[in-house]
């Protein structure tokens, strides 16, 4: 993709508005609930660079994992390796450590933005691909974790990256001759990168890698059975490959000082404790309390049909019948007969494989039922190609328009259709803002309808708007937080005293202010006589109650 070229405008235009537009609201959003001890956690990574403490005899690696070291070593840290020297440049520039870290989470957003647009030009035209990448940045709930989430939206970012240059550098190597040895070979460091920084931030990233192999292994099939040549090299394409894993290992290795101690033992244990991913926590879903452990299989299904925007599944469906239906024609008629116009060609093998990146994840939840818990973040990185196939629903779309109107018209209406199809999720994030991620669509009556029944603001940011009006309608309060009280400290005027509540319950007196959040709806069950002074809230659905100790 060459983003010179004319036709790439729309897509442009559309990026840098998207930019202007994050630019101006990202003081706006709070703290979230992971953020606080995993940027300590990026701070403290510092140590484990310094060539000067590797040779002194106290060196200790667990100084590098931050106040919570047992939480964190085993939590992959390339996303703050690599943006924790931005941070301090914008810091030094006179940005607050949390409002600069907000600012770079939406900037790596925005760079996935760029890649949906990137990876839908493989199987369709640039309009479809605007949709694709506009009907994805303008989703709620991505665009809340755009800002807030420096763990699970890295990580769709990096993921995505590893497919579309992984892919990208496979056909580089099949098409270049057999005679081209270290070019091809040193065209592989940044495929490599993106994977190894994927795989330093989760450990299901080698799945992108394994899916390249494939591509690699049908693209090899085909060329050698094409009547063209020159044909590829297996001995180079092997070479090849194997240095892109050899250097996705290398640069896991560099960005995770976690394994630096014991590489492989390190990773496998990674793996086995991702893998089973224990945890207590409790989880709101259809208005019962689960276990995350417990949860019923179509939680995952229910959450992605009704947190993603109306117009998302029913593209979805048509792209895939699209896609189905493209393999059969081509299938039937490889040559048209005389006075037939030729049939669209068939999708070839990547998308079929970058469609496994969302169906693979998607049934092994189904199967073995993972412990889940805020939503699906941690499945955030499954998207993408949901969202190619609602390029290919979009292309079907624009087609029959072109065909049933005149050409500057069905261009027009076309552009139209993009943007109402888009529309769904910009007027949510505009009511929703800063809470956007909390959104649920119109099947279940918007984040209102699903208050009380399921996860809206789980992470505590209204913990922000909260404490501000506190500030200044009681200035000099005790407030006592129901949890996560660091959290709301990060905003507390000097003369408000912010204390938390759990363990500090015998020193609460008649005036003191209480903070809780509706989380798993415990706004109702701590200190329910206690008067409501305000909520924090959007569309009837509550976040945060003060309350006033009588």
């Amino acid at each position: 993709m060459r983003l010179g070229r004319l036709s790439h405008l729309p897509f442009l235009v559309m990026w840098v508005a998207e930019l202007v537009i994050g630019l101006a609201v990202f003081r706006e959003y709070g703290l979230s609930w992971d953020e606080p001890l995993f940027y300590e956690y990026g701070e403290a990574l510092g140590y484990a660079y310094q060539p000067a403490h590797w040779f002194r005899p106290d060196f200790d690696l667990t100084q590098a994992y931050g106040p919570s070291p047992d939480d964190h070593k085993n939590r992959g840290p390339a996303y703050l390796v690599l943006m924790r020297l931005p941070v301090r440049w914008l810091t030094a520039l006179g940005l607050e450590r949390a409002a600069a870290w907000h600012l770079v989470n939406f900037l790596t957003f925005l760079l996935g933005v760029a890649w949906v647009y990137r990876l839908s030009l493989r199987w369709m035209s640039e309009p479809a691909a605007l949709g694709a990448a506009m009907l994805f940045s303008t989703q709620p709930l991505l665009w809340g974790h755009a800002f807030i989430n420096p763990k699970d939206m890295p990580f769709l970012v990096f993921f995505l990256g590893a497919l579309v240059f992984g892919f990208e550098l496979v056909d580089r190597q099949i098409a270049a001759s057999p005679s081209v040895g270290v070019g091809r070979v040193r065209s592989i460091w940044f495929p490599a990168f993106l994977l190894g920084s994927a795989t330093a931030m989760r450990i299901l990233a080698p799945l992108a890698g394994l899916l390249v192999i494939l591509y690699a292994a049908v693209r090899y099939a085909q060329a050698r059975c094409a009547s063209t040549s020159p044909k590829p090299s297996l001995a180079w394409l092997s070479v090849s490959l194997l240095t892109y894993w050899l250097l996705a290992a290398l640069f896991t290795l560099i960005l995770w000082p976690y394994l630096w101690e014991a590489p492989i033992r390190h990773f496998v244990q990674v793996f086995l404790f991702m893998a089973e991913n224990p945890t207590g926590l409790q989880v709101l879903f259809d208005g019962q309390a689960y276990r995350a452990f417990d949860l019923p299989r179509r939680y995952l299904p229910t959450l992605l049909a009704l947190t993603l925007t109306e117009p998302i599944w029913p593209l979805f469906g048509l792209g895939l019948v699209t896609a189905l239906w493209r393999g059969f024609w081509s299938w039937r008629r490889s040559r048209p007969a005389e006075g037939h116009a030729p049939a669209r060609p068939a999708l070839s093998a990547d998308y079929w494989l970058a469609l496994t990146a969302f169906f693979l994840p998607f049934f092994y939840v189904l199967l073995v039922r993972p412990p889940m818990y805020d939503g699906f973040r941690h499945f955030l990185f499954i998207l993408p190609p949901a969202f190619v196939t609602c390029g290919l629903g979009i292309e079907t779309l624009l087609r029959a328009l072109r065909q049933a109107l005149p050409n500057v018209l069905g261009h027009l209406v076309g552009v139209g259709l993009i943007l109402l199809l888009a529309l769904p999720g910009i007027w949510a994030t505009t009511r929703l803002h800063p809470y956007s991620y909390s959104y649920y669509n119109a099947w279940i009556g918007g984040t209102g309808g699903a208050f009380r029944r399921f996860e809206t603001e789980y992470w505590l940011t209204c913990y922000k708007e909260a404490v501000e009006q506190i500030n200044t309608a009681y200035p000099q309060a005790r407030l006592f937080v129901h949890r996560e009280a660091y959290i709301a400290a990060a905003y507390a005027a000097p003369g408000l005293t912010v204390l938390e509540a759990r363990g500090n319950r015998s020193q609460i007196r008649s005036g003191d202010l209480i903070l809780v959040n509706s989380r798993l709806n415990e706004d109702r069950k701590t200190f329910r006589d206690a008067p409501i002074l305000f909520t924090i809230g959007r569309e009837n659905a509550v976040f945060c109650v003060v309350k006033q100790v009588p």
